[in-house]
């Protein structure tokens, strides 16, 4: 069973692979740096755990809105 801030983490990991693609983990890092500027540890830790995920799973390889070819 995962804790709210898992399944949210994963939550986020799946819909930033839907809607970006391959730039998913460079929006993620993006998003961890904004929470340390504004000293929000905890939404850090999130994001750092959504990159993480979006590691473990491997590369991304399609392009949003491409045919497969």
């Amino acid at each position: 069973m995962l804790d709210e801030n898992e399944r949210r983490a994963r939550q986020e990991a799946h819909w930033l692979v839907k809607e970006f693609g391959a730039e998913a983990p460079l929006y993620a890092a993006m998003k961890a740096e904004k929470a340390i500027e504004q000293k929000d540890f905890g939404r850090c830790a999130r994001w750092k755990r959504v990159l993480e995920i979006l590691a473990d799973s491997g590369p991304v390889d399609f392009r949003r809105g491409a045919a497969a070819k």
